[in-house]
């Protein structure tokens, strides 16, 4: 039995959160305030997922042990599949320093960074007054991803909130900034690279996966269960069946495929804001 199988196994489950990002990557706390709050508010276990680097997992780790939290090291891996439907992989307990592992976060890094030169240079034609290195600057780990430039739209006043960012047709959703892609990894190479690490593979949030039927409908769970029986072959060890996005009644059909399956039942709340107090329940 792995690390995590024990301490989720062993634990209630709505005192666990396995889905949580730091201002290492788009969120916006740091990771010793979230293991603070996290303490405070009576969690047993959390894991710091941020997208595609562990950048905040030492520092973490650190507070844990000084709070008595137990804390994974984790990240999440943005995949698609070969039919170009997404899927994120959340990882867990890898040893990050291992050579295949490093070097797909590196290589993760040098695409993003390329996509966000795109990126930008397309909003600039389009008026706006931002920079790739300003907003580089400001994020403790470098890290840049489209919520930190939609925060930083905010922040100049082009938009409200960062929500209005991601309007259909405006902003980041525009024609011209959709033609900007971010080479991902394939699903089962995020799998792979989280296995050989000597990591834990999970599904993260099911109910997100679009291109398969209306989410929650039978064709979607046809569909879901089909995709995750692939996974499985190739190496998927968990299901994260609680998340915000997700109901009671998705929450129970996760988990009935969870078990027919033999997945690990997990629970993420995908937090990425300033405050942990106010980290999305879930159903």
């Amino acid at each position: 039995m792995s690390m995590i199988e024990r301490v989720v196994g062993e634990r209630d489950i709505h005192k666990v959160d396995l889905h949580i990002h730091t201002y290492y990557s788009d969120g916006q706390a740091s990771p010793s305030s979230i293991v603070k709050k996290a303490a405070v508010m009576g969690y047993s276990v959390i894991a710091i997922t941020d997208h595609d680097g562990t950048g905040g997992v030492k520092e973490a780790l650190t507070e844990g042990k000084e709070e008595g939290l137990v804390v994974i090291p984790g990240i999440e891996l943005a995949t698609e599949l070969e039919a170009g439907i997404g899927l994120h992989i959340l990882g867990y307990d890898m040893d990050t320093d291992d050579p295949g592992f490093r070097k797909i976060v590196s290589d993760l890094a040098k695409r993003r960074h390329s996509r966000n030169e795109k990126l930008i240079g397309v909003l600039r034609d389009m008026g706006y007054d931002i920079y790739l290195d300003e907003l580089e600057k400001k994020q403790p780990g470098g890290f840049v991803g489209k919520p930190v430039i939609a925060r930083a739209l905010a922040e100049k006043g082009y938009v409200k909130d960062y929500r209005e960012a991601f309007e259909d047709g405006h902003f980041l959703e525009s024609f011209n900034a959709k033609t900007v892609k971010k080479e991902k990894l394939s699903a089962e190479q995020a799998i792979d690279v989280i296995n050989r690490a000597g990591g834990f593979a999970v599904l993260a949030h099911p109910i997100q996966t679009r291109h398969i039927g209306k989410p929650g409908s039978e064709e979607f769970f046809f569909n879901m269960e089909k995709i995750i029986t692939e996974l499985k072959n190739k190496g998927l060890k968990g299901l994260e069946c609680y998340h915000p996005d997700q109901n009671s009644e998705h929450t129970a059909r996760f988990i009935k495929i969870a078990e027919k399956y033999d997945l690990l039942i997990t629970r993420g709340s995908d937090f990425h804001g300033a405050d942990y107090s106010y980290a999305e329940p879930t159903a």
